[in-house]
């Protein structure tokens, strides 16, 4: 389907591709209620393409880089809601593609949009675990997304209530409980997978499913 976007969206969508913190609710509140729905679709649309040109560009970058990026552009790119007001519903993981539509999501679609933008680039799945951990400040259940560079290394933790990607042993805010990845179930206090892997879990079978066919995920090589 081909865009119509008026004379007032069209300057600032060139800049909406390259900054991708113009992504604001604010904006659509300060533009008149005539081209609303016009310009939030146009929105909407530049956030997926700048997505799609950051996993795009990056490939060939080393994974530190493309932590950084996947975790800048995630964190500007999406406000905190609830399920509840996002989806009216208690507990609801989106796609990337998603949440990146709505601008709008939890701590679990923060998390599940940098784990599926970052296998994109290439970082092997292995190297990367949504950890369910407990915010101690914040006295609550939380989501983040770990990064083990080597098997014998602690993780680095990309997170949304923290801009900065810091090792596990500098997040002493943050307990974790267990986490998971396509491979497998992991508890905190223990390295080993203990359960069924994560496939056969219903809920990220689900999750993937979707991620595949709205190109959230690309799909598996063909041997």
């Amino acid at each position: 389907m081909q865009l119509r976007v008026t004379r007032l969206a069209r300057p600032l969508l060139r800049s909406l591709v390259a900054s991708c913190w113009l992504f604001s609710p604010a904006l659509l509140a300060e533009t008149p209620a005539s081209h609303n729905s016009g310009f939030s679709t146009a929105l909407h649309d530049a956030r997926l393409v700048s997505w799609h040109s950051l996993v795009d560009n990056s490939a060939d970058d080393d994974e530190r880089a493309q932590l950084e990026r996947v975790n800048q552009f995630i964190n500007r790119a999406v406000s905190f809601v609830s399920d509840q007001q996002a989806w009216g519903e208690e507990d609801y993981w989106a796609t990337p593609a998603q949440t990146l539509s709505r601008s709008q999501g939890d701590c679990e679609d923060f998390a599940i949009a940098k784990y599926f933008s970052l296998v994109r680039m290439g970082v092997p799945s292995e190297r990367l675990r949504l950890t369910f951990v407990k915010a101690l400040t914040q006295n609550q259940a939380h989501m983040v997304l770990a990064y083990y560079p080597s098997s014998s290394e602690q993780p680095l933790i990309l997170d949304n209530l923290n801009p900065h990607i810091l090792p596990a042993s500098e997040r002493s805010d943050l307990l974790p409980v267990y986490s998971f990845n396509s491979h497998g179930v992991f508890l905190a206090k223990t390295p080993q997978r203990v359960s069924q892997p994560a496939q056969f879990l219903t809920r990220w079978s689900e999750l993937s499913e979707r991620a595949l066919a709205d190109g959230s995920a690309a799909p598996s090589p063909q041997s």
